[in-house]
């Protein structure tokens, strides 16, 4: 899906018409390295590693049929910048498409 770098909308800030930039923001925010439970804080404990059961930390099953990745595309957000006052805002939340390239 090809996505034109500059369109013309509403802005609410400036409350008229105005060209706006289109910027293709990720999803969500990427996992943070020291929250609780999280592989690396364990390894700072010293979990996982040494003689003995490793625990949740040890060898893992065969992933099983049902736990396989089934989507195929990523969701992304548009991010619109008015040109006038600056200002930007998100729109259109999440839209999955196959292939997203700014023109």
């Amino acid at each position: 899906m090809k996505i034109p770098k500059k369109t013309k909308r509403y802005c609410p800030y400036c409350k008229k018409q105005t060209e706006q930039k289109i910027k293709l923001v990720s999803t969500g925010a990427k996992r943070g390295t020291l929250t609780r439970g999280s592989k690396q804080r364990a390894r700072l404990r010293g979990l996982g590693r040494g003689i003995g059961n490793k625990g949740k930390w040890g060898s893992k099953p065969a992933v099983t049929k049902f736990k396989r990745k089934t989507k195929t595309t990523k969701k992304t957000n548009i991010m619109y910048t008015c040109s006038v006052c600056g200002k930007s805002k998100y729109q259109k939340k999440g839209i999955r498409a196959g292939k997203q390239t700014q023109e």
